[in-house]
């Protein structure tokens, strides 16, 4: 009696063992479930997280698109002196150091009434320079360069007055020179107004004595 009591218990267990796998099954099932949602989470969040954009700055200048048709001129004639219309911009940058098209875009100048005199390096020669500032972007570049024309005056004065007079004779200390101006000025509207914009500085008088 004992022995077949034993085989029946024997049989009973290895019926029982089935029960147990699934249940590891069935676990193992849930465990990945949780995992698989966590992850899409994960990645839904960082999708939604890529979507939001930076919002953009009503203040930044844009560039100006270049016109291919020539203004029509006034008829009665512009007054001397006077500025032009100001000119819109329409493409908007990330910063002011994106490379520009100048074939693509509008070029626009602007003189610096009073000219630039300042004694050289060498103590014995004195420089006197005009200057035009040239941008592509629209008008509100242009009013900056108004609002701080005092301390953009004084970088230009600081770089003028430690050329070599012997240096900027030459052409090449003369477009040495005109690289130091645009990244000054430049530096000057950066940290005034968050913004630079000047593409290139261009002389219109240059005397050296």
């Amino acid at each position: 009696m004992s022995a077949k009591k034993d085989a029946a218990a024997a049989k009973d267990g290895e019926a029982k063992k089935p029960g147990k796998g699934k249940k590891f099954i069935l676990i193992g099932v849930g465990v990945l479930a949780l995992v698989g949602a966590g992850a899409g989470a994960g990645i839904y969040a960082g999708v939604g997280q890529g979507d939001v954009k930076e919002k953009e700055d009503p203040n930044r200048p844009k560039l100006v698109l270049r016109n291919e048709e020539p203004e029509e001129a006034s008829e009665e004639g512009g007054e001397e002196g006077k500025k032009p219309e100001p000119k819109i911009g329409t493409v908007s940058v990330k910063n002011d150091r994106v490379p520009v098209d100048p074939k693509k875009y509008e070029i626009t100048y602007f003189p610096i009434e009073q000219q630039f005199t300042a004694n050289l390096a060498d103590g014995e020669s004195f420089a006197q320079v005009g200057l035009s500032l040239a941008t592509y972007y629209d008008s509100r570049v242009i009013s900056n360069i108004e609002r701080q024309l005092v301390p953009i005056r004084s970088a230009v004065l600081m770089i003028l007055s430690v050329q070599d007079s012997a240096v900027l004779s030459t052409p090449d200390g003369r477009q040495l020179f005109q690289r130091q101006l645009t990244r000054a000025i430049n530096q000057v509207l950066r940290d005034k107004e968050g913004f630079g914009g000047i593409d290139n500085v261009y002389f219109t008088n240059l005397v050296i004595q």
